[in-house]
């Protein structure tokens, strides 16, 4: 059961990362009529945000779960 956690993880990471670069190439396609630049710069600042994010759902999600005095110590 300990590997269940793992595998989702890293599969929910490899989908977003997929569909983020398949977004971002959409977007840059589409865009291609504009200033390359300013798109890179917009996809930089979404990953940026997106990590930020990601950090900021963690962290919530670790500092609820020792609120609720969940054990997370690792075996």
């Amino acid at each position: 059961m300990n590997w269940v956690p793992i595998v989702f993880a890293t599969f929910k990471v490899i989908a977003l990362g997929v569909a983020m670069h398949f977004a971002v190439k959409w977007h840059y396609d589409q865009g291609e009529k504009g200033t390359t630049r300013a798109l890179l710069q917009t996809g930089g600042m979404v990953i940026a945000l997106f990590m930020i994010a990601l950090a900021a759902v963690g962290l919530f999600a670790f500092s609820l779960s020792r609120m609720l005095g969940l054990d997370l110590n690792l075996p």
